[in-house]
């Protein structure tokens, strides 16, 4: 593996110290169930506490960089550039039910393009993460988007409801970064969806492309309503064929 960036580095420090409340709180929310406190009052204040240890950790070496996050929006500073972007918790309504697929994504953003993602699992202990030339990676090991090319051996994610995929085996697991992830990983073929936010896919978006993959182009000042499509090359134009009404 090469080397990685600075600021990769302290993209996966600041997962891997937020990740520490994610496990925690979600060991809790067993105990949630019974109270007369809503799980959806605790998963918005786990979500806020997540985010919270991710800008501080962030901010502690790059004290100019701007955020983009799903819960505090914009947070201009003084360089318009750079921008990290969040989401403390990928998955909420999994984290909510018990369900144990979920992850918190951040993107860096320089000069209108995604330089570095990293999608942290902390339930399974899987980090990925790509940077702009070095390579796309789980836990350390490089990965690969998958080499199949006839579709009807390919498996797609997607949580499109209404959306004729003419016969495309697909699954909607509920995390759209952990989505791009698996794509990215070669465990997915490919990944379509409508109305999302830019923190859903940001990181998602490099480690695709880093692992060999194509993703439709993007305008990444759009911040909701994004409609991303991953897949390997091989399949890429096939998958589009097949979603006429997407």
């Amino acid at each position: 593996m090469n080397n990685i960036s600075p600021n990769l580095n302290i993209m996966i420090k600041a997962a891997e110290k937020a990740s520490k409340v994610l496990i925690r709180d979600f060991g809790e929310l067993e105990n949630l169930q019974v109270t007369q406190k809503g799980p959806k009052d605790f998963v918005t204040n786990s979500d806020k506490k997540v985010e919270k240890i991710l800008i501080e950790e962030l901010e502690k070496s790059r004290k100019n960089f701007s955020f983009l996050t799903e819960e505090n929006g914009k947070i201009e500073n003084k360089d318009k550039e750079n921008i990290w972007i969040i989401d403390p918790i990928d998955g909420t309504n999994n984290f909510l039910h018990g369900i144990p697929h979920f992850s918190i994504s951040i993107g860096l953003q320089s000069n209108n393009e995604i330089i570095a993602g990293v999608i942290f699992d902390p339930i399974k202990n899987e980090l990925f993460f790509g940077e702009k030339n070095n390579g796309a990676y789980i836990n350390n090991h490089r990965i690969r988007v998958s080499k199949k090319n006839k579709l009807d051996e390919c498996l797609f994610a997607s949580g499109n409801i209404g959306i004729d995929t003419k016969n495309l085996s697909t699954r909607n697991l509920g995390s759209a970064a952990l989505d791009m992830a698996y794509v990215g990983a070669g465990r997915f073929d490919g990944y379509f969806q409508n109305d999302l936010s830019i923190w859903d896919v940001a990181a998602g978006i490099i480690i695709v492309k880093e692992a060999g993959g194509e993703v439709n182009d993007l305008n990444l000042s759009q911040i909701e309503n994004v409609k991303i499509i991953a897949s390997s090359n091989a399949i890429y134009e096939k998958m589009l064929e097949k979603l006429t009404n997407f």
